[in-house]
């Protein structure tokens, strides 16, 4: 799998029958191999930005750019080569095993009636064993933690050999470990990732920049240890925030209050 760079060029997206945008005019780029991470508040259009960038909806306004053809002006198919999604819903699998789960993300390099082949099921061997999922191959998903279905729907969106891996909310819902199991794959991969997450502190951990969203309008765009100021999280997220230094390591760490 090889990175691609990510540019997003004045996108923006308004509901049918609606003169509100959820999301406003956002530019930013990413480059091959780095973590964008995008954070905001509910409601911020994080979702949102993430749907025009996977082409689940088109934006209205502006283009979105990888390896430096437009999303748009791929098939559908050649699209799903380029961009992967791993979303917060975990659809039923319908009593499907790991390894046929993985084995869907092969779909966009078949034609036709053509079934999975020696090069196909090299990808997907390949995949479950990068993510330690040899083990659970004959597992009905349906038996699997929150953490493993996590590492499945992980597992299938690499099986596309994606350029572009797009991550929404991908440790919601998970315990601790489960929360750095993911985190750690994040940053093994080599991919490009745009990944939306809720915690500050896990998205100055593990992203390169970071896009901050409030009320479907950008704030600010860039490196998370100096865009995220104590003042642009304090009025995002409309709480006290401090940023503090950890010793001995010097890593930083936001604590919160709410305001008077």
């Amino acid at each position: 799998m090889r990175a691609a760079a990510l540019d997003v060029q004045n996108v923006s997206w308004t509901p049918a029958k609606s003169a509100r945008p959820v999301l406003h005019p956002t530019t930013f780029s990413v480059a091959a191999g780095r973590v964008l991470g995008v954070v905001g508040p509910n409601g911020a259009g994080k979702s949102t930005l993430l749907r025009l960038l996977y082409r689940f909806q088109k934006p209205q306004t502006g283009i979105v750019i990888v390896g430096g053809e437009d999303l748009w002006s791929m098939t559908a198919r050649d699209s799903a080569k380029r961009i992967a999604a791993v979303l917060q819903e975990q659809e039923s699998a319908f009593g499907l095993t790991v390894r046929e789960i993985v084995r869907l993300g092969r779909t966009p390099h078949l034609s036709g009636f053509a079934t999975s082949g020696a090069g196909s099921e090299q990808v997907v061997d390949g995949v479950l064993e990068k993510l330690s999922l040899h083990p659970l191959a004959d597992r009905d998903f349906g038996t699997l933690s929150g953490g493993e279905r996590q590492r499945v729907m992980v597992a299938r969106a690499l099986a596309q050999e994606p350029q572009v891996l797009i991550m929404d909310e991908p440790t919601n819902h998970l315990d601790v470990r489960h929360q750095l199991e993911v985190v750690s794959l994040i940053r093994s991969l080599g991919l490009t990732i745009v990944v939306s997450l809720h915690d500050l502190n896990m998205a100055v951990g593990v992203c390169d920049d970071v896009l901050v969203l409030k009320d479907g309008y950008p704030q600010g765009f860039g490196p998370p240890e100096t865009l995220l100021t104590d003042a642009l999280v304090s009025n995002t997220f409309r709480v006290n925030a401090r940023r503090e230094h950890l010793a001995p390591s010097g890593a930083s760490h936001f604590s919160f209050t709410l305001p008077n």
